[in-house]
């Protein structure tokens, strides 16, 4: 006679809830660690992380000296990866990015050599200066996570995260991301200036004569194995349907009560943007130490998720309505489970 699985699945949830809870024990130890050197900007901490582990890249725009290069060196450092830094310039070649083949006179023959894209942690530095050719490189290798040199097919190192900046305030000699090629990040996240409670902190610990050294505090196994195991965080039936109506909101505003947005959306959130919605509230939710997905925890990373997926019409850009705007009027609007 077979045994029946007396198993609910509140009791499914609170075993994954226990074990999210164990397995993300890591997260507050990598934070403490990386606020020995930033100061502030706890959000662009925890969108990284939401990167690192949900497999996501970061778009960050801000103006310079808000620690963008400072923050992704300290993570890499905390987790004792390979970190590298590519300042995008109008000059830029694709093989500057990935790599290209040299010629070797005393072996008489070519020799691979790799590219600042073979790191753990990348940041590519105002990346809206390169030409199309460079950003298509870049955002390829971002995808596909491997490059081909030659007739090679090499894979790029994991963990891997792709941090890339805009600096907002200059547009002289800059070449625009297209759309679809923005859509290729999981989160863009605006930066803005620290408090300045902790602008003075900053000051001083700048002034100081021995600098922070940052120690590996987490290995690459804890990080692999967290993006493994982010992907068994529970998410509820109703929460998907949420999803689907904030980004369906997006498309087809007038079927959500939202007709006043229509003349103001030229497009909406791809299908990318809904997986990446799911993804990063997962991996909000496994920053938080949770094994279950809340609502709070969609609308905590919406902003980020599609502030660079929904298109202004010219009558948004003539009225001046922000992206923001219209996300925040998605949010108020669709029906919360």
């Amino acid at each position: 006679m077979e045994t029946q699985n007396t198993t609910t699945p509140t009791d499914d949830i609170k075993a994954i809830n226990e074990k999210i809870h164990k397995e993300s024990a890591f997260v507050d130890l990598l934070t403490m660690e990386i606020n020995k050197q930033i100061i502030g900007q706890k959000h662009m901490i925890e969108r990284l992380l939401i990167g690192l582990i949900g497999q996501g890249h970061v778009l960050l725009e801000g103006v310079p000296g808000l620690a963008k290069t400072l923050a992704i060196n300290t993570l890499s450092k905390a987790i004792d990866g390979s970190f590298s830094r590519i300042q995008f310039t109008p000059d830029l070649l694709p093989a500057d990015v990935i790599g290209t083949m040299i010629y070797n006179m005393q072996k008489n023959e070519f020799a691979v050599k790799k590219g600042p894209i073979f790191a753990n942690f990348v940041l590519a530095d105002e990346i809206n200066r390169a030409p199309a050719k460079v950003q298509s490189a870049l955002l390829e290798a971002m995808q596909e996570r491997q490059v081909t040199i030659g007739d090679t097919t090499h894979k790029l190192h994991n963990p891997f995260l792709v941090l890339a900046t805009q600096n907002p305030i200059e547009q002289e000699g800059t070449y625009t991301l297209p759309e679809a090629q923005v859509d290729r990040f999981m989160l863009k996240v605006i930066i803005d200036y620290p408090e300045l409670d902790d602008e003075k902190l900053i000051i001083k610990q700048n002034l100081q004569k021995v600098p922070t050294d940052i120690q590996p505090v987490v290995s690459h196994k804890d990080i692999l194995n967290a993006i493994d195991v982010v992907k068994e965080v529970y998410m509820d039936e109703k929460i998907f349907q949420y999803i689907i109506d904030i980004i369906g909101a997006t498309r087809y505003p007038e079927k959500y009560k939202l007709a006043e947005l229509k003349p103001l959306i030229s497009f909406g959130s791809s299908p990318r943007g809904s997986i990446n919605l799911a993804t990063a509230a997962k991996a909000y939710a496994f920053v938080k130490r949770r094994g279950y997905v809340l609502p709070e925890d969609i609308r905590a990373v919406c902003h980020d998720v599609l502030r660079h997926r929904i298109g202004l019409s010219y009558e948004a850009e003539a009225t001046n309505v922000k992206v923001e705007e219209i996300i925040k009027q998605v949010l108020n609007v669709v029906e919360v489970p």
